[in-house]
């Protein structure tokens, strides 16, 4: 048996699996997040452990036969975040999370002044990275600052509670900024262009190596009886993990509260003029670019707020709308600044061209289409920077609705391939990271799902959605 966690913004979601990697059960713990100014977004790391312990004893009372066999422990977490602990492994203040721009003036700064950030960090400097968090930190919070003894990514934390030993892996640890992405070691120069060194870093081991072994009194209290063994990679890659993503060409599209698009490379692929993220993957000698976005399911969720439905209403509204005319109404999904291509984070979100006719139908469609259109642009990105796979597996919370799948289908021209019924998420992923960990067959393990429909693109929508998605991509510069 084997356990996944994942450690999520909304949510910690605890998975258990047999020894054949199939979901027995699950548990999931929701989170909240603070934001005590506008552009921040922060948690207390006390809540991610709260939770991660209601989560593992609900697994107990559910499946304590199951449990009492569970060999191994996978972590995934949200990347980014910027948990500050002081020398007795004490949290200095809540985390700085994935989210946040407040840092914006310093990641301007670090990118302009510091170009060894995109040339070995594989990226452009921007505000949901952890590096001008901390520069931000030492700026804003220097008394806070000067007491750091290590710095950790939420996951890690997590793992450091379950074990008592500081690792992370070079998935996660790709977001910091910090780290050689070619070499997978953390790099002085990067370090201390924000006042740090490696002293403050954890140590590195690969998210399929065992990089810490649960504590007996914490086996004990969730009825697990042998030696646990803790791996795992930071969100996107433990995703690609649970997909089968793990050979150079494959890829998948994420609708989650973010959106993303991953392509799995064999080298270290630096593009960060065009916007793309170029990071290491959960196993070794692999790496992978991805586009962000930073609202894609977060959109509707705000949209459902506004108008007092649903999101599940909203979706049966919009598919109501059928595009075959020009519509004039188009949405921004940039509701928390944008990351590619625009690495903006005073870029806003909204509609254009509403109009008195306009209802909750038309809106929910636009909020679904702009999404789309943010996505196309991710996958644009790839394209000029080399990633060109040729089918998308589709995952996420937005990957149920199928009339957003071929929207997005349509406008990138590539097939979308939505797996059957079942959890290959993130949780997963990590779950399978652990099993490796614990000395499992990587072929037998890292399989794709079986697919439950495939979305192909058609001609016709695509020229269609290529006239609006220019003057979708004008708008922004206009506005700007």
């Amino acid at each position: 048996m084997h356990i996944g966690l994942d450690i999520g913004t909304s949510a910690i979601k605890a998975l258990l699996v047999n020894s054949r990697l199939e979901p027995l059960t699950s548990a999931s713990i929701a989170l909240s997040v603070s934001r005590p100014h506008p552009g921040w977004s922060e948690q207390a790391p006390q809540d991610w452990l709260s939770a991660v312990d209601e989560a593992m004893l609900t697994l107990c009372q559910t499946h304590p036969d199951e449990m009492a066999s569970v060999s191994s422990i996978g972590l995934s977490g949200q990347m980014h975040g910027l948990v500050a602990l002081d020398n007795k492994g004490t949290p200095l203040r809540p985390a700085i999370l994935w989210n946040d721009v407040r840092s914006a003036v310093e990641a301007n700064e670090l990118d302009e002044t510091q170009p060894l950030f995109r040339e070995i960090g594989g990226n452009a400097v921007m505000p949901g990275f952890t590096a001008p968090k901390a520069l931000w930190m030492a700026r804003h919070e220097p008394e806070l600052f000067d007491q750091i003894s290590t710095i950790m990514l939420p996951k890690d934390y997590v793992r450091f509670w379950l074990s008592g030993e500081k690792y992370s892996d070079p998935s996660d640890a790709s977001g910091t900024l910090w780290l050689d992405i070619a070499r997978r070691e953390w790099d002085n120069q990067l370090l201390a262009a924000c006042h740090l060194s490696r002293a403050h870093m954890p140590a590195l081991a690969e998210g399929s190596i065992a990089a810490g072994t649960l504590k007996p009194a914490w086996a004990k209290r969730w009825g697990i009886k042998g030696d646990v063994v803790i791996a795992g990679a930071g969100d996107n890659a433990a995703a690609a993990c649970g997909l089968g993503v793990v050979s150079p060409g494959d890829g998948f599209i994420s609708l989650g509260t973010s959106g993303v698009v991953f392509a799995v490379t064999d080298r270290f692929a630096p593009a960060p003029d065009n916007g793309a993220h170029a990071f290491c993957h959960a196993l070794p000698g692999l790496w992978h670019q991805m586009g962000v976005i930073l609202s894609a399911t977060d959109s509707l969720n705000w949209l459902s707020e506004i108008v007092g439905k649903p999101v599940p209403a909203l979706a049966k509204a919009a598919a109501a709308i059928v595009p075959d005319h020009d519509s004039p109404l188009l949405f921004h999904p940039y509701l928390s600044g944008e990351r590619t291509p625009h690495n903006d984070a005073a870029a806003k979100g909204g509609f254009f061209g509403l109009s008195r006719t306009d209802g909750v139908p038309e809106m929910a469609f636009a909020v679904l289409e702009g999404v789309a259109f943010a996505i196309a642009d991710c996958v644009d990105v790839l394209r000029t920077a080399g990633s060109t796979p040729t089918r998308f597996l589709a995952t996420g919370g937005g990957a149920k609705n199928a009339q957003w799948l071929q929207m997005i289908a349509d406008m990138i021209g590539v097939e979308i391939a939505l797996p059957v019924a079942g959890d290959f998420g993130a949780a997963l992923g990590a779950a399978r990271l652990g099993a490796l960990a614990n000395g499992r067959d990587q072929r037998e393990l890292l399989t794709q799902p079986e697919i439950a429909h495939s979305f192909a693109p058609d001609s016709k929508r695509a020229s269609y959605y290529a006239a609006r998605h220019r003057k979708w991509q004008a708008l922004y510069h206009a506005v700007r």
